[in-house]
């Protein structure tokens, strides 16, 4: 069995392996003809099932063969340009080529006994993004497993920022339209039921800053403390970007962490047209970043970003065998003292490889395309009587429904788009996202792949006017 360990010995076979692998993968990017099968749990899960894991195939041509069955046939090829459900982005070659790279090497970037240049590499790409936001000389970060775990701790340094004991007094402010993170993220910090407090949105599906005051007066009116307000750089659903500069200027006013929630929005710091629709994030005390969403890196490749080094503390734990605390000191650099992570993967190799052969206006441009793409889509959107769209998009995110010629009634539309969707899924010509706006469910394409063309969006608004029409005839036929 040494055989396989990965060695001065078994370099070549090592080569030969990888290599067969990735002729696989690269055989089935051209000649995939549609995002996904359209393959079922009951009929995929009996394959999985009868695999005996105790019983291997001893080679590699035989475990890609099987592994051809059970996942790349019918895996959801997100490169497609008729993917346009999550926030999922087609992924760049160089990025591929780091994490092939960082896999094999297998550095551990919680210490620099274990890291080194990768050590370095990390903090040299955190320097970068903070100096991209214009966070200031004393910023710092670290990369994270993905917006969840950069909201975390984010928030977690809120708390501990807030320098108070009560944690049943404290209360962070964010959108409607806000990640779900961060409410889970207050559940896990262990504050209140009602720690968070929901804002409203305006039309635009930004947070209403007149009520972000009131919230803010009657919590300090209350004798609670106003803890963090989560603005966010492009929400899930819409794309939307809260107004930085006024929000920035509450916090201040209330003495609140200003945490930037820009995972998906962090593609505008390359943008070379639309930079400017993230003003007022230099403000913030920290920022989340997801570079897996809009810089076209394969997950997870995300970071936490922060206005003061020193907050990073709050997260910092010396154990004797891994980072005492002599070696701050002694000026070595550990990761592990600003990480919620031990363990962690080199996946800022990822980014770095994508910097140096691309650039950032490389990354830039095709964030640019996209936007571009999405306001195409609105467009056509707005113009077609079968559709209604909520808002015209910041980013590169539309949400809109079918809605009939005939009078029907809101909750037949309701089923007749969540139908739309399901057989669209089913069919595999094309994976479009769902969400519900005022109650009601709508859908939703996610536009990060500049292959994406508007006859490709034509095309899948029809199939699922197609589908939403056949439910709506066959549901007269039951009622007839």
């Amino acid at each position: 069995m040494r055989s396989h360990l990965l060695n001065d010995l078994t370099a070549e076979h090592y080569r030969r392996s990888v290599t067969e692998g990735v002729e696989r993968v690269a055989a089935k990017l051209a000649t995939t003809d549609r995002p996904f099968t359209g393959v079922t749990v009951d009929e995929l899960a009996p394959r999985i099932d009868a695999i005996d894991l105790d019983r291997p195939l001893g080679d590699t041509g035989a475990v890609l063969d099987e592994l051809e069955d059970v996942y790349l046939r019918d895996a959801v090829y997100f490169h497609h340009p008729r993917y346009l459900a999550h926030l999922n982005c087609p992924v760049v070659i160089p990025a591929v080529l780091g994490e092939a790279v960082l896999s094999a090497v297998n550095s551990s970037l919680d210490t620099w006994d274990q890291s080194a240049g990768g050590t370095l590499i990390e903090r040299k790409l955190i320097d970068w993004t903070t100096t991209r936001i214009g966070l200031g000389p004393a910023a710092d970060g670290v990369f994270t497993s993905g917006g969840t775990q950069s909201n975390l701790q984010a928030l977690l340094l809120a708390r501990e920022e807030s320098k108070t004991d009560s944690l049943a007094g404290l209360r962070v402010f964010a959108s409607e339209v806000s990640h779900f993170s961060v409410q889970k993220s207050a559940k896990l910090l262990g504050l209140g039921q009602d720690a968070v407090v929901s804002i409203p949105v305006d039309h635009d599906k930004r947070m209403q800053t007149v009520a972000l005051a009131r919230e803010l007066e009657r919590c300090r009116k209350d004798g609670l403390v106003p803890m963090a307000v989560v603005a966010t750089a492009g929400s899930t659903d819409f794309g939307s970007i809260d107004p930085l500069p006024e929000i920035a200027e509450l916090c201040e006013q209330f003495g609140a962490w200003l945490h930037v929630d820009a995972a998906y929005g962090c593609g505008l710091l390359a943008s070379l047209r639309y930079r400017d629709r993230i003003e007022g994030i230099e403000r913030a005390d920290s920022v989340t970043v997801d570079y897996h969403k809009s810089f076209f890196q394969p997950v997870s490749s995300s970071a936490v970003l922060v206005r003061d080094a020193s907050t990073l503390r709050h997260a910092t734990y010396h154990a004797e065998y891994l980072n005492p605390r002599r070696m701050v000191t002694e000026r070595i650099p550990n990761q592990v003292d600003k990480s919620l992570q031990t363990t962690r993967r080199f996946d800022a190799l990822k980014l770095w490889m994508t910097l140096r052969v691309m650039g950032a206006d490389g990354i830039g441009e095709l964030f640019d395309e996209v936007c571009d793409l999405a306001q195409e889509g609105w467009r056509l959107l707005a113009a077609d009587p079968r559709f209604d769209v909520v808002v015209r998009p910041l980013l590169s995110t539309l949400v809109f429904r079918y809605i009939p010629a005939a009078v029907t009634g809101p909750a037949e539309i309701d089923r007749a788009n969540l139908y739309a969707r399901r057989a669209l899924f089913a069919s595999g010509d094309a994976v479009v996202a769902g969400t519900k706006v005022g109650g009601r469910h709508y859908l939703k394409f996610t536009l990060l792949n500049p292959e994406t063309t508007t006859e490709d969006i034509a095309a899948v608004l029809d199939l699922i006017a197609g589908h939403a029409e056949q439910y709506l005839g066959e549901s007269l036929d039951r009622a007839s």
